[in-house]
């Protein structure tokens, strides 16, 4: 078992799945395998890539077929016929990825856990069980978790699979809040396997003159903080917690930079967001346009995400849900001081740690902004805060952790019979 198929909706961009996907290569790379690519957007090696535009979720049938059985208790005959129809060509597709790859294992990311394109779940579904695949299916999140899902008039697709529970798969999730609703609702196993970053080769630090260029493309004066929000623009992010913050701090210059675009659920947020930083005075400055979705920086996006993080004096993540914590690992990579709210996922499997945060309980008080002040004013409690917060990655959430629970899963498979 060498050739690995890595399968989404898109593997492509800064989301938190296309991160983890890129991640989870790496490991399987020097550990023998050779990864391929299939999604509806993809931004890895051509030669290894296969794309098919209806597995995106952005594609407009599958935009036509969520409208049509999200928030609603019936469907139309019509959308079930088009996903039916999508589903079969969707199969041909992932027939001839496999094929063409000679691919021994399917790494199912997402794609059989959130229903954001049906017709890919049903074709992957019908092609493990015709084809008896090996499958380990990476779930970051279900369709459980998420309030536009709850109400559908897709149940039977959902339950059949969003995730499937069928004899060859493995199934992976990201915290013990998932393991335990997976088994639960589904009567299914799995690995908790959380997300991880690359401790153990330290960041190389920002240039002065690239810092100094970003802040001032943010427009961050001199003596201003550059308060960062490193998510997309999304309603669970609780953006309106850090604009709190910001409005309270003095050294802020009531400005908060938001590196992340809005994401997959449309830019309704994002005007509430900004009529409600106007009412509390808060500039908001979004930068996502300058800033490379990739490691590698480019003349029409010249800074990465990592300049982003080394320009920044205080990271803000107040979300009332994650799945795990992308943001959180990479803020502690760059060794910046941390605002976060204890959503339930943190409360459970980070806090235990013991890392040394500013943290709310879903809402920002006097108190909140004086500890920030009192933080990010005093570089000796800023180093010890970040040193010990890396370390404390680094042992828990490292390559090297994720290199040990992802092999041990890897092992776990047999080989194909001949059919």
């Amino acid at each position: 078992m060498k050739n690995i198929g890595l399968l989404s909706t898109r593997i492509s961009g800064t989301d938190g799945v296309s991160h983890e996907i890129e991640k989870w290569a790496a490991i399987l790379e020097r550990n023998g395998y050779t990864c391929f690519y299939c999604a509806g957007a993809i931004d890895r090696s051509a030669e290894r890539s296969h794309i098919i535009d209806e597995a995106h979720f952005k594609h407009p049938d599958i935009v036509k077929i969520n409208k049509g059985v999200f928030g609603k208790s019936t469907r139309p005959r019509e959308i079930t016929h088009l996903i039916h129809s999508m589903a079969a060509h969707l199969r041909q597709e992932l027939s001839r990825f496999i094929h063409t790859f000679n691919i021994d294992c399917i790494i199912a990311e997402n794609t059989l856990s959130i229903p954001m394109n049906i017709p890919l779940g049903i074709a992957m579904t019908e092609l493990i069980a015709e084809t008896g695949i090996p499958t380990l299916a990476h779930h970051h999140d279900f369709a459980w978790e998420r309030d536009r899902f709850l109400v559908n008039a897709a149940g039977d697709y959902i339950q059949m699979s969003f995730p499937p529970a069928l004899q060859h798969m493995l199934h992976v999730v990201i915290n013990s809040l998932a393991q335990t609703s997976l088994s639960h609702r589904r009567g299914v196993t799995s690995t908790i396997i959380p997300n991880t970053f690359d401790f153990g080769m330290p960041p190389k630090p920002a240039s002065a003159s690239v810092k100094e260029s970003l802040r001032k493309e943010a427009g961050i004066g001199p003596d201003e903080y550059f308060i960062l929000q490193p998510t997309r623009i999304v309603p669970r992010k609780c953006i309106e917690r850090s604009i709190d913050l910001v409005s309270g701090l003095s050294g802020a210059g009531r400005k908060l930079v938001i590196s992340h675009p809005s994401g997959d659920e449309g830019d309704e947020y994002q005007k509430k967001l900004q009529e409600y930083a106007d009412m509390r005075g808060v500039n908001l400055i979004f930068i996502d346009h300058i800033v490379s979705p990739g490691r590698m920086a480019s003349k029409e996006r010249p800074f990465t995400i990592g300049d982003v993080y080394q320009a920044a004096d205080l990271v803000t993540y107040p979300s009332a849900y994650e799945g795990f914590g992308n943001a959180f690992l990479e803020a502690v990579y760059f060794r910046k001081p941390i605002l976060m709210n204890r959503y339930p996922v943190f409360i459970a499997d980070i806090e235990p740690k013991g890392f040394d945060l500013c943290l709310i309980d879903g809402f920002i008080t006097g108190g909140t902004v004086r500890q920030v002040e009192s933080i990010v004013g005093d570089p000796d409690r800023l180093a010890r805060m970040t040193d010990m917060n890396y370390d404390l990655a680094r042992e828990h959430f490292s390559y090297e952790r994720l290199e040990d629970l992802l092999m041990g899963v890897m092992r776990s498979f047999r080989p194909r019979s001949p059919a």
